[in-house]
């Protein structure tokens, strides 16, 4: 399949779904369903481009604000090289979780006026855990198994 195609794709997925999942996608309690797909630079590079546009695209549509769009799709980006960068290794399954922890709530924390910023780290954390670890690892895992027939 075409890489450009493939991005698309995963932009698409991801978009799809923030907006199943909306109620729980966005704000200071969060589990972005879609951040499972985080992992998948692993497998496919062209990942990253589709993770940042479907960040970026679903921020637009989420309302957040210039923050979000911007920061949140920068954060994404960031983690989906990371991960790509180090595929396989700690440091490649952590970085979607690590900054999103830390630099989601720090942006949060600033446009939703909250009294506390430790508190939302590991709200965002905990909620960014659970998604990649529960969810995406074993997609990974089924993709790396099945990538012939996948995308």
């Amino acid at each position: 399949m075409n890489r450009i195609a493939r991005a698309g794709i995963i932009a698409a997925i991801y978009i799809i779904l923030v907006f199943v999942f909306q109620a729980i996608s966005f704000g200071p309690i969060q589990f972005r369903v879609a951040e499972a797909l985080t992992l998948l630079p692993m497998v496919y590079p062209e990942a990253i481009g589709g993770l940042y546009v479907g960040a970026l695209l679903s921020n637009i549509l989420g309302g957040q604000g210039p923050w979000d769009i911007f920061g949140g799709s920068f954060v994404t980006l960031l983690a989906a090289y990371l991960t790509y960068r180090y595929k396989g290794r700690l440091i490649g399954y952590a970085s979607p979780i690590v900054l999103n922890a830390f630099l989601v709530s720090l942006y949060l924390w600033y446009i939703l006026d909250l009294p506390a910023y430790w508190p939302l780290v590991l709200s965002i954390g905990l909620g960014q855990s659970v998604v990649v670890l529960a969810l995406g690892v074993p997609l990974l895992r089924f993709i790396q198994k099945n990538q012939e027939k996948f995308l």
